[in-house]
């Protein structure tokens, strides 16, 4: 796909993906890269970044830091993610990481669905992680940025294991969770924390548009009703 557009002269060619969605603490990552023309034969070893370890993922994260023609990181913090939901900050990272690349792109290809409002034209790929080295790139750049920062955080609240399961819910941080409540990094809008912040007293701040599923815990006192969604947040409500 990406080659397919470049040798019709539809280039320069994005790739854009995001890293944390699915985690219920920390931020949203979002990036976009640009590859040069024909290079990416080069990133041999270049895949889907959930399918790499650490270490592979940070060498190629050196590598196309080094080979990139251009790139771009959003980082979306947890307010955020909670004030407009993760579906919504999902769309508008990707919407900005594209925007903020010094070079325009002709065509920017997704992972398995179109974001619509970007500057150029889009494609959605299937599996396009996998399978278009733009899109791993970008991949590859999200993830390990975002893992950076939940070691950081994992400095400050070690309590949390951070470190070990980068916010999203394990059993580890489900117990902790359980424990000593939600942190300022946790995602309220996603109902497993809404759980625990309100058996220990909390109420959801201000700002957090709640899911469905945490909307249901909410009202019914810190436990979800039988069949409710118990982990990511879902769609915004008000």
């Amino acid at each position: 796909m990406q080659g397919a557009l470049e040798r019709r002269g539809l280039g320069p060619v994005a790739g854009v993906d995001e890293a944390g969605r699915g985690a219920c603490a920390g931020p949203l990552v979002v990036a976009s890269c640009v590859l040069k023309p024909g290079d990416a034969a080069r990133f041999e070893d270049l895949t889907d970044s959930k399918l790499m370890t650490p270490t592979a993922r940070d060498r190629m994260y050196d590598i196309v830091l080094a080979r990139a023609l251009d790139h771009s990181v959003v980082v979306i913090p947890p307010d955020e993610v909670d004030s407009r939901g993760v579906g919504y900050a999902n769309l508008e990272g990707m919407r900005r990481a594209v925007a903020r690349m010094r070079i325009q792109p002709g065509y920017v290809l997704t992972d398995g669905f179109r974001i619509p409002g970007m500057t150029a034209p889009t494609v959605a790929v299937i599996k396009g992680d996998l399978h278009v080295a733009c899109i791993a790139a970008a991949s590859v750049l999200a993830k390990v940025t975002r893992d950076r920062i939940m070691g950081e955080l994992h400095d400050e609240l070690p309590i949390y294991g951070f470190d070990e399961h980068k916010g999203y819910i394990t059993g580890r941080h489900h117990e902790a969770l359980g424990e000593h409540g939600p942190s300022a990094v946790h995602r309220w809008s996603y109902s497993n924390v809404a759980s625990a912040g309100i058996k220990h007293g909390l109420r959801p701040p201000r700002r957090v548009a709640l899911s469905v599923a945490a909307v249901d815990v909410v009202h019914n006192g810190g436990s979800p009703r039988q069949g409710a969604e118990s982990g990511r947040g879902g769609a915004r409500v008000g």
